[in-house]
């Protein structure tokens, strides 16, 4: 969905959105396709990717807040239809910091010695909860996802080497879903009212976005002692190209460190970060030795960064 079809739904322009956010198109499911069906996608081809049994997967971590349903969880829907009889798994609900979270649980959960192989997949399905008439949500958020299937590293200097994670539920007021939770149960009112789409107060979110994916972003290499010269790419979140730019600034990267592709896909929540990581591996800008650090902030607030050592 480009900029140009949005000006044929709601009072916006392609120089306006390109200017304000650094977004050109974004991707939106096709109807009847949901966040379990991408999901399911994303899982067979880690599978077909990391030559790995479905059996042997033991763990699954799905992170979004674009849930098929309530419950069964995401993460049940796509251990069935993978065939991973073995594993259990779980939702998580970060936001926008949503696979940070899971990745640093799932790398939490194979360092305890208990599991080899657990699968993280991070996604939303944001066209689900857009209302298409409001120019300062709808124009922001596009569908999409990806994942990693996290083992055990060969090398011990590979894999995550730290990780900052934060929450301020006195945040959570700015960036919501009001509707369908025991706040406010559906009924013919909620959805009236709208209360089912997100809503947010764009200022608040830009002003604390900046300085806490920033922060944790310079925060980590000044915990671990490394100079921003040594990170060999940074993948933020791709909420908005200022905020991604006003993070790089603050932590010393050049563009050349900073990996950007809001510009094609818009804010995918979730989703982000790891199609991020899947374009730097295919375009060979995240190899095998690589120092990679990834921040991010969402609704909540949730926000969080982590630094790895790409490899097996």
């Amino acid at each position: 969905m480009t900029n140009f079809e949005l000006e044929k739904m709601v009072n916006t322009s392609d120089e306006w959105i390109r200017t304000r956010t650094g977004i050109s198109e974004r991707r939106v499911v096709h109807k009847g396709q949901t966040t379990a069906d991408m999901s399911t996608n994303i899982a067979k081809e880690l599978l077909q990717r990391s030559n790995t049994d479905p059996e042997e997967v033991e763990v699954i971590i799905v992170a979004t807040v674009t849930p098929d349903m309530p419950t069964p969880a995401t993460a049940s829907l796509v251990q069935d239809r993978i065939g991973a009889k073995k594993a259990w798994g779980f939702d998580l609900s970060g936001a926008c910091t949503g696979f940070i979270y899971a990745l640093d649980t799932a790398s939490r959960l194979i360092e305890s010695g208990k599991y080899n192989k657990v699968m993280v997949i991070g996604l939303d399905t944001m066209s689900s909860v857009l209302d298409y008439t409001d120019r300062d949500t709808c124009v922001l958020f596009g569908d999409g996802g990806g994942g990693v299937m996290l083992e055990r590293a060969a090398n011990e200097e590979h894999g995550v080497l730290d990780s900052i994670l934060r929450s301020d539920g006195s945040g959570g007021d700015y960036l919501k879903i009001p509707g369908g939770g025991s706040l406010h149960p559906a009924s013919h009112d909620t959805v009236n009212k709208k209360l089912h789409y997100i809503t947010q107060d764009g200022r608040v979110v830009f002003k604390f976005a900046v300085k806490g994916m920033a922060d944790v972003s310079a925060q980590i290499l000044e915990k671990n002692g490394i100079a921003s010269s040594a990170v060999d790419l940074y993948i933020p979140h791709q909420a908005n190209k200022r905020i991604i730019d006003g993070a790089a600034k603050r932590c010393g990267f050049n563009e050349d460190q900073v990996f950007i592709n809001i510009d094609r896909y818009g804010n995918t929540t979730a989703g982000t970060i790891p199609i991020c990581m899947d374009e730097a591996v295919e375009f060979g800008r995240l190899q095998d030795g690589n120092l990679l650090l990834i921040a991010a902030f969402g609704a909540g607030f949730t926000w969080g960064s982590m630094l790895i050592r790409w490899g097996k």
